[in-house]
């Protein structure tokens, strides 16, 4: 099963499958196995973000001022200094004004809008990530959504499920999901772009991280009933600001670097990436 990131909502899981299967197909078969389509589904949550009373309208348009303080002024923050960490293409934030300027989120959002990142965005680069900072904001801050996104996922689950996937914020979605569900037949979790290893969201996770091996450090709750987790991220991915999740989760997780060439982020990539196949296919006993 697939756990969708964010950007989503005027899709649906039929609309994801016939996008993204072939790509899943890929990487398995160029891991030496092949799956049908019948044997993944997707857990589509993205409708809850969906503006009501708009189905047929154009997509809520964001500016500058419509990001929030706090949590989404953080967040951009983290993701504009990776942006830059990764992207020359990015000028990188002045750490001494960065928060005392009233102009740094154009600021940052003009930087962002350089990227290879966001390449493909076009004119709306700025409403579509001011959205994407509301969605992750929204399921990490708001309970009903929250509950209702973990709804989802719970009701895809089926008693033959074996491998979770999760990309981006679905990544987050499902180690949260696992966590609550240890009875859950799956014993493979698979993380694609993730931001789990991100402070702003690290903290926030539920249950919460407890603590660490070593003095003052704290280490995230192991996913319910895994025995597998592969985390793949690609260098120049600006949602995965920490790549290496081992230092917060444990050795158990398997890292991967990977380069998905200029889309970074994008789910495709990373699904026909031959380790991701790879991962998948032991998930799956094969």
């Amino acid at each position: 099963m697939v756990v969708h990131g964010v950007g989503q909502q005027v899709k649906g899981p039929h609309v994801l499958h016939a996008e993204l299967f072939a790509a899943l197909r890929d990487g398995v078969m160029a891991a030496g196995a092949d799956i049908a389509a019948g044997q993944v589904r997707f857990a589509f949550y993205g409708g809850l973000f969906r503006p009501k009373g708009e189905v047929l309208g154009d997509e809520v348009f964001f500016v500058a001022d419509d990001v929030q303080d706090g949590f989404e002024r953080e967040l951009l923050a983290a993701w504009w200094e990776r942006a830059a960490a990764v992207d020359a293409r990015v000028v990188p934030p002045d750490a001494e004004v960065l928060f005392r300027s009233p102009r740094w989120v154009q600021r940052a959002l003009f930087g962002m809008s350089n990227s290879r990142f966001f390449a493909a965005a076009g004119e709306s680069v700025f409403s579509l990530l001011i959205g994407d900072l509301k969605q992750v904001r929204g399921y990490l801050t708001d309970a009903r959504i929250r509950r209702e996104v973990q709804d989802v996922v719970a009701g895809a689950v089926a008693a033959d499920t074996r491998v979770l996937v999760g990309h981006s914020l679905g990544s987050v979605v499902a180690y949260e999901a696992l966590c609550a569900h240890p009875e859950w037949p799956v014993r493979t979790l698979v993380t694609l772009g993730s931001p789990l290893g991100l402070r702003l969201i690290f903290d926030r996770l539920r249950p919460p991280p407890a603590p660490g091996p070593d003095p003052g450090t704290r280490r995230g709750v192991w996913p319910g009933s895994v025995t597998g987790w592969t985390n793949l991220a690609d260098a120049g991915d600006v949602v995965a600001v920490v790549e290496d999740l081992r230092p917060l989760f444990g050795p158990g997780v398997r890292q991967v670097r990977l380069h998905n060439g200029s889309s970074a982020h994008d789910l495709r990539p990373y699904l026909t990436e031959p380790l991701t196949g790879r991962a998948i296919v032991a998930g799956m006993g094969g």
